[in-house]
């Protein structure tokens, strides 16, 4: 049962903040001695009392585990970064540590591939640092093209990064008036992964569309 302080605060116990959050009490003791998760306050030596705040941040470290792919290295980082009230430049760039990032095969393809994700990122002037996760997935994707033995031609890619400025163009704007630095990690990390998803469903569906349109469809 939530019981309230006399300011109207709902605190509520361990069990009760396990179940509302839908994490397992060992798991939230274990994120309480990590760090993760800040202490409950004291009611006796061996108690400790929850509110709302726990369970919204047990809530986003679980979305950083499952949604986004992080460690719980990241999980510490990203913690970190809240505390410290990070600017958001630096969040987003923090929610993106857990980007699979391909092998691409031998070292010459790959070498060739880092050169081609550097020619996309000075063709679109974008402001990333040279050795960002996504740099480096998109050079691993690159050189898995290649050694399947389908290249990617050059304006196919560029007009796929065209398109991708009007995409993150449209991901910021959704973060526009929002000054909690746990919203901005919470939209950021679960928009852009599920994004991704989004975004997949409707690239296929412009296909059917465009496909239809080129080469006649029922």
């Amino acid at each position: 049962m939530l019981r309230k302080s006399q300011e109207g605060t709902a605190f509520m116990r361990m069990a009760e903040l396990s179940r509302e959050s839908g994490v397992p009490v060992p798991t939230i003791k274990y994120y309480l001695r990590e760090g993760i998760l800040p202490p409950g306050e004291r009611t006796s030596p061996n108690q400790a009392r929850y509110d709302q705040s726990h369970v919204r941040r047990l809530k986003l470290v679980k979305a950083m585990l499952d949604v986004g792919g992080l460690s719980i290295a990241d999980v510490h980082r990203m913690v970190a970064a809240i505390e410290q009230r990070t600017p958001t430049h630096d969040l987003l760039g923090i929610t993106q540590q857990g980007l699979p990032r391909p092998e691409g095969g031998d070292d010459s393809r790959l070498a060739a591939a880092r050169r081609r994700a550097e020619a996309v990122i000075e063709e679109r002037a974008w402001k990333v640092e040279p050795d960002c996760p996504a740099a480096t997935a998109l050079a691993g994707v690159l050189a898995t093209f290649a050694e399947l033995g389908q290249p990617e031609s050059g304006p196919w890619l560029s007009r796929l990064a065209e398109a991708a400025d009007i995409v993150a163009e449209a991901d910021l704007d959704s973060l526009s008036g929002v000054a909690d630095t746990e919203a901005i990690i919470e939209r950021a990390l679960v928009g852009t992964v599920l994004g991704d998803t989004l975004f997949a469903v409707l690239r296929r569906l412009a296909q059917q569309n465009v496909s239809a349109a080129r080469f006649g469809g029922r």
